[in-house]
């Protein structure tokens, strides 16, 4: 059986008539060689004509306490695949912590060739993508990340359609029918991104948020920091992903995920547009920032 998304590749691989290479790099906690190997794995299967060809930094596999690798090794691997003209796009390995670290050290380094590429992460990856975004990079995007192509089909054909086409069809559903440029984060992600040299210029931005494994004291916490940042103050508005795994609130918050973020922006005076379909999950689409 043919999967639609898989017959949509499939279509553009063969009228591009050549190999997309993607370089994945591991910019934050330790990935496995196993989780390597299936990765590789996915695309011997999935892909048997060779017209996509998926090559692991050696460094991806280093260990350095809670880091995959010592900070120095996984900024070198990041500038060297970013500035390789041989590989066509960057694929984030994994989330995890680490990315933060290495952010201000890597992009003064990056060339000409590593604008063209196009960049694909979430969760820690999104300190990156906050760094590329703001330095006018323009293939940068919210999305699934290598390690999510062995747990479903579906989420490895999103991934790959966007990093080989910008495919529409991979992207989070609003984005077709609103106009306005976009960006997606972890929260944890761009609250603590927010009056660094990291942060982005989000102004006139439709922001997307999504969550994983905190308690919902947590998450208005940070989004009292957050919408009270000035560079939160001119977004066109937030819409609210997924926030999943919650851990345990004693006592009970009293209030939804939803309710708090819409509590916040009321009160902040930012407009709430509702949901987004994305999240630290399967079906976290694509959100490629700024204009389409």
């Amino acid at each position: 059986m043919v999967r639609a998304g898989e017959a949509l590749y499939e279509g553009r691989a063969q009228s591009r008539g050549r190999v997309l290479k993607i370089g994945i790099v591991n910019a934050s906690s330790r990935f496995s060689r196993e989780r390597g190997e299936a990765v590789e794995a996915w695309f011997a299967t999935n892909v048997p004509d060779g017209s996509v060809k998926v090559v692991f930094h050696p460094a991806s596999f280093g260990k350095h306490g809670h880091f995959g690798g010592d900070d120095a090794s996984r900024a070198r691997a990041f500038v060297e695949f970013a500035n390789d003209p041989r590989l066509d796009a960057i694929w984030f390995a994994r989330g995890g912590y680490g990315s933060c670290r290495i952010a201000e050290a890597v992009l003064p380094q990056l060339t000409e060739t590593a604008r063209k590429k196009r960049y694909l992460g979430y969760s820690d990856a999104g300190s990156l993508l906050a760094g590329l975004y703001r330095a006018g990079f323009p293939h940068v995007a919210h999305g699934p990340m290598a390690s999510d192509a062995v747990r479903r089909d579906a989420t490895a054909w999103r991934a790959l359609n966007w990093l080989k086409t910008g495919d529409p069809a991979s992207w989070e559903p609003s984005l077709h029918d609103d106009p306005r440029p976009a960006a997606a984060f972890n929260l944890t992600i761009l609250d603590q991104l927010m009056g660094t040299y990291l942060e982005p210029d989000l102004s006139g931005h439709v922001v997307m948020l999504e969550e994983v494994s905190e308690a919902l004291y947590r998450v208005d916490r940070m989004m009292f920091h957050l919408t009270a940042q000035p560079g939160m103050r001119n977004v066109a508005g937030i819409r609210l992903g997924r926030v999943s795994d919650i851990t345990p609130n004693d006592p009970e918050f009293g209030l939804s995920p939803e309710q708090i973020v819409r509590y916040w922006c009321q009160r902040t005076g930012i407009p709430f547009l509702g949901s987004a379909d994305i999240g630290h999950d399967g079906d976290n689409k694509v959100v490629p920032f700024g204009p389409r």
